[in-house]
């Protein structure tokens, strides 16, 4: 999968995508990750990007000059309409605590295409007119962040798990929480014995369909107990009072 991400402050990148499991992906060619510095796209020579808002108010606004070059650098192109495009070549999405909260469901759709246009925002945001460009607006939480880096930082990171190849073992992916719904079981490793707390018997027992079974149970236990929203999305707790 390519991304380009668009930023700013490009070197916010520099960390996050160089280690773990983003980094061997990059390694072996699974993933190509293009950080693209907006301010190279601004005209004057203070690389000026955002200006005072229209109409009065506090805050600056991201210019629409330098970031519609900016995406029309990285292929982008004008969209008659915010929606997740037909074609599986392109997704333009762009970081804002207004957009589609990110869920596992959401990270399968964006994972889907070849190629992301990740835009990260500053300030009050960006000029209205640069959604033309976007196909998606995208929010990681109901709170809001200093910019769109982060977010960034964490859609690539959701999603490159979600491609063949970047987690080494696909049940690792597929056992996640979220995945099919509800939260994952709980684990444990050595010792057997850690300060008088146990591993659970089944789990020493060589049965693996009784661990399965056990997994699967503890399961929906785990989400009744943490999240019962998810419980009840999943039917797992009767919505009728």
């Amino acid at each position: 999968m390519k991304i380009d991400v668009l930023s700013a402050f490009p070197s916010m990148f520099s960390g996050p995508l160089t280690e773990s499991i983003i980094k061997r992906a990059r390694q072996k060619k699974l993933l190509d990750i293009n950080i693209v510095d907006l301010r190279s796209f601004a005209k004057d020579k203070h690389k000026t990007l955002d200006d005072r808002p229209f109409g009065g108010g506090p805050g600056m606004v991201m210019k629409p000059e330098p970031l519609s070059a900016a995406l029309e650098s990285v292929g982008a192109k004008k969209t008659k309409r915010i929606g997740w495009p037909k074609n599986k070549n392109k997704l333009v999405v762009y970081l804002s605590p207004q957009g589609t909260s990110l869920t596992q469901e959401v990270a399968k759709k964006v994972a889907s295409y070849k190629s992301l246009v990740l835009l990260c925002g500053h300030y009050e945001g960006i000029d209205e007119r640069v959604l033309g460009w976007v196909n998606l607006e995208l929010s990681i939480g109901d709170y809001v962040l200093t910019g769109g880096e982060l977010p960034a930082m964490v859609l690539i990171d959701t999603v490159a798990r979600l491609i063949p190849g970047v987690v080494k073992e696909s049940g690792s992916v597929e056992n996640d929480s979220f995945f099919c719904g509800i939260l994952d079981n709980p684990h444990y490793t050595r010792p057997e014995n850690f300060r008088g707390q146990k591993v659970p018997k089944v789990l020493l027992s060589g049965n693996h369909k009784a661990v399965q079974e056990w997994r699967k149970k503890q399961a929906v236990i785990n989400t009744i107990k943490k999240r019962p929203d998810l419980a009840k999305a999943a039917g797992l707790i009767n919505n009728k009072k």
